[in-house]
């Protein structure tokens, strides 16, 4: 696979709750050939399948995706070594309400938030 940089920002995600194949390619930069053998690769990517096997993705399989393509096209890691490392990342500790019964969000999920949000600011700034 050809190792290619994503510098060009990825758009912001709307809000709407379901999103099509097309639709998460372009907000994601990622064909949707590629969504599909990705669906293979990773048990973590399970979009809602309904009516003639169509895929509906949500807000946090499209973060998985650019989460992916982050790791294999700006990190350099291979389908396994991505795999794992999103595998362990579910594993370590995770960022609770304060009383330590509620998860929020992974510990390693927040950097690549701020990222976002940051640029999302300087787009806005812009």
């Amino acid at each position: 696979m050809e190792n290619q940089k994503t510098n060009n920002p990825l758009q912001p995600v709307s809000t709407k709750r379901y999103f099509t194949i097309g639709e998460v390619g372009e907000l994601c930069g990622v064909k949707p050939h590629v969504l599909r053998y990705w669906e293979q690769e990773f048990a973590q990517l399970k979009p809602v399948k309904r009516r003639g096997n169509r895929r509906y993705y949500q807000h946090q399989e499209i973060a998985l995706i650019r989460r992916i393509k982050e790791l294999l096209y700006d990190h350099g890691f291979t389908i396994n070594g991505a795999r794992n490392h999103l595998e362990q990342a579910e594993n370590r500790t995770i960022v609770t309400n304060g009383n330590g019964t509620t998860p929020l969000l992974f510990a390693p999920d927040l950097s690549h938030i701020r990222r976002e949000i940051s640029s999302i600011v300087s787009q806005l700034r812009a």
